[in-house]
């Protein structure tokens, strides 16, 4: 199974807006962007929505078979690990294994001297075709490389073989992602990475590290973008080279995770891409929901109400909803809008606010991210919500193909 040249992931909450996603890629597909659509969903989303990979798979077939895409797609078991990826196996085609946990952890004293063995033959300076400066490789820095990435990949060794053992090894596509860190990988430590991946025989075609700056879920980069802008570049230099070196899969490419939004390195990395003919996996934050939100909003009446409630309850809860996702939300609660004064809006001011348009006076990145996590909230609904989303389809389903097509494909593969 190969992954085509660009893909993106289409995260969808609730499972209601498959079509309407898919519309974006065929837009996009008509324009003569060739974009795969990949369906995630994590062991932790399904957690708290009450669903399972079988339903996200079902929504992915439904939608295919309704517009007739006659291209590939695919459903990943987002973010697995050993304890969940026996849930997602009869499901998906595209399993992202996440070792970010096991970064920093000791090795076993033979398999460090193993690796310190294996890769002696670097020792000196690291010349890569595309980066202005060698590496300087020694034992200190060997040793420190292998100290904090040699346990994370061993671990998702373990995971890959075992998926292979449940499915042939012919028959997924496998994503090694190290984006939830707690440190980016530097593109020296990203060769070395991809080194071990190869000694260790996983033939991944996807690759998710994490990069310096900060991707918040549902809002802008931050950070300085001419560093983002050479380390991206230097990573593409790292992984055509090591595609060589160590026989990795050829369409090896980067993975961007929590990619959505990021309108501010979107023209850098579209003219990366271009400058070096490669490949991106593009994994929007689960943005679907918010538009979701907005055409609620925009709907009026009892629809925006419910709405407003769930801002309502998520301001209530902010602590236990921030908790789990402190690493990627920036949240400055005094810039939260008072729920009075919430009540007050009508539909466009409320879809203004939330909405990502940096430019209008009336969005606002915290009241956008704290709805981003607030998808716990909706759940809790159950059945009030997901009858407004079939209730709202049409107004909900233009507000989704327009985020994906206008505010994604479009700056990301035109301009």
């Amino acid at each position: 199974m190969i992954l085509e040249k660009f893909s993106i992931g289409i995260g969808d909450r609730f499972g209601h807006q498959g079509k309407a996603q898919l519309e974006a890629l065929q837009t996009a597909k008509a324009h003569g962007i060739d974009v795969v659509p990949v369906w995630n969903k994590s062991h932790r989303e399904h957690s708290i929505i009450g669903t399972m990979p079988a339903d996200t798979r079902k929504e992915a077939d439904d939608a295919v078979r309704a517009l007739h895409w006659n291209s590939s797609y695919y459903v990943d078991a987002d973010h697995i690990g050993m304890k969940n990826v026996d849930d997602f196996i009869d499901y998906s085609d595209f399993f992202t294994i996440d070792v970010a946990d096991f970064i920093g952890k000791p090795p076993g004293p033979e398999v460090f001297k193993v690796f310190m063995h294996t890769f002696k033959r670097f020792h000196g300076e690291l010349c890569i075709p595309g980066i202005d400066c060698p590496f300087t490789i020694d034992e200190e820095r060997l040793q420190g490389i292998g100290s904090q990435y040699l346990y994370a990949v061993k671990e998702a060794a373990t995971i890959y073989r075992h998926i292979c053992e449940q499915k042939g090894s012919d028959d997924f596509i496998a994503e090694v992602s190290m984006d939830e860190a707690e440190a980016a990988q530097t593109p020296e430590e990203l060769f070395f990475i991809l080194a071990m991946m190869a000694e260790e025989g996983i033939p991944a075609q996807t690759i998710a590290p994490k990069f310096t700056g900060r991707f918040n879920k549902g809002v802008d980069y931050v950070g300085n973008i001419t560093r983002f802008t050479r380390e991206f570049e230097e990573n593409l230099a790292v992984i055509h080279y090591a595609v060589k070196e160590f026989s990795l899969p050829s369409n090896l490419k980067l993975s961007v995770h929590s990619g959505s939004d990021k309108f501010s390195i979107y023209k850098p990395i579209r003219t990366l891409l271009q400058k070096r003919d490669a490949g991106l996996h593009l994994k929007t934050a689960g943005t679907t929901w918010l538009e979701e939100l907005i055409g609620l909003a925009l709907a009026g009446g009892e629809a925006l109400e419910l709405a407003k409630t769930i801002y309502r309850r998520s301001l209530q809860r902010f602590d236990e909803l921030a908790k789990p996702y402190a690493a990627v939300i920036e949240i400055d609660y005094r810039n939260l809008p008072d729920e009075d004064d919430v009540a007050s809006w009508d539909g466009e001011k409320f879809a203004n606010t939330l909405r990502h348009d940096p430019d209008h006076p009336h969005y606002n990145p915290h009241f956008r991210q704290l709805l981003h996590i607030g998808y716990k909230i909706a759940a809790e609904l159950g059945s009030g919500f997901t009858n407004a989303l079939e209730k709202h389809e049409d107004i909900i389903s233009e507000q989704v193909t327009k985020n994906i097509y206008e505010r994604h494909l479009r700056p990301l593969y035109i301009g």
